[in-house]
């Protein structure tokens, strides 16, 4: 019998990856529809209570999957790392799902979700919020001058300065920063700090060739949408990407930031979703 675990979310499952990895995630909801929540940066099930009332709001109609992706959270993690074991992940879950499923990301998860859909493991349509993408002629993950400066951090040891180093990435103060390492989720995110390698392995892999090319295979349904409060590249990023996929639909999401609402954006992914 699979053990389970008292989580936010209800009962933590578990699904075994192709590598053997164990992934932790929670099945919230009974409808027919199975959507799979595949997160951004550093964000996992515990304490999660934005993917927990985005499906409350699902209602009866959806079955969602929120997972802690490898190396976070309850999930294990078997290096050497690959954007295909991530993909596995995702394909695992699917299959817990019977086979068939829609997935949802958000921030860098979004980019994930694009890459399991080209690998066609099963997913039916995708909704993506804010994929931070900037480029289509950046330098590989193996020449990426944040990888290389982050990974150096890690393997020094310095978690802490690992998350700093992506927390200026994404444009915060170093102000802000201080004041994030005084407060109480600072151990947490030094907890999942190697996963942000990971994160930034996806990006830069990503955005090293164009984006018509790097996703030429997905041609499912896709939902691309963005906040009009968020940060400045996500508006011509989703406006880009929704460009290139031949089967995308664009929609801005008014008064809404880089973390959206639930209840401005779970009656859109159930419009989306259910068509």
């Amino acid at each position: 019998m699979r053990d389970l675990v008292c989580t936010l979310g209800g009962m933590t499952e578990y699904a075994t990856s192709e590598d053997g990895t164990q992934i932790a995630f929670d099945r919230i909801g009974d409808g027919p529809h199975v959507m799979i929540y595949v997160a951004g940066a550093t964000q996992h099930r515990a304490g999660d209570t934005f993917t927990l009332r985005v499906a409350e709001l699902l209602g009866a109609e959806f079955t969602t999957l929120t997972f802690d992706r490898r190396g976070r959270g309850e999930s294990g993690d078997t290096l050497p790392y690959s954007i295909d074991r991530e993909i596995d992940d995702i394909a695992a879950l699917v299959a817990e799902a019977g086979g068939s499923a829609m997935l949802f990301g958000h921030s860098s998860g979004a980019v994930l979700a694009l890459d399991a859909v080209a690998r066609d493991i099963g997913i039916s349509k995708a909704a993506l919020y804010e994929a931070p993408l900037m480029t289509e002629s950046g330098a590989p993950p193996a020449e990426d001058g944040y990888l290389i400066s982050l990974t150096k951090r890690l393997a020094d040891g310095d978690r802490g300065g690992a998350v700093e180093l992506f927390m200026q990435l994404t444009g915060m103060p170093n102000e802000a920063i201080t004041g994030m390492r005084e407060g109480p989720w600072w151990p947490a995110l030094e907890a999942v700090a190697p996963t942000l390698a990971y994160d930034g392995t996806v990006m830069a892999d990503a955005q090293s060739q164009p984006w018509g090319v790097h996703w030429a295979a997905v041609t499912i349904p896709i939902l691309v949408m963005n906040g009009d409060q968020s940060h400045a590249i996500m508006g011509p990023a989703a406006e880009k990407l929704s460009a290139v996929l031949p089967n995308a639909k664009h929609v801005v999401l008014a008064g809404q930031t880089h973390e959206p609402r639930p209840e401005v954006l779970a009656p859109l992914l159930a419009d989306f979703f259910r068509d």
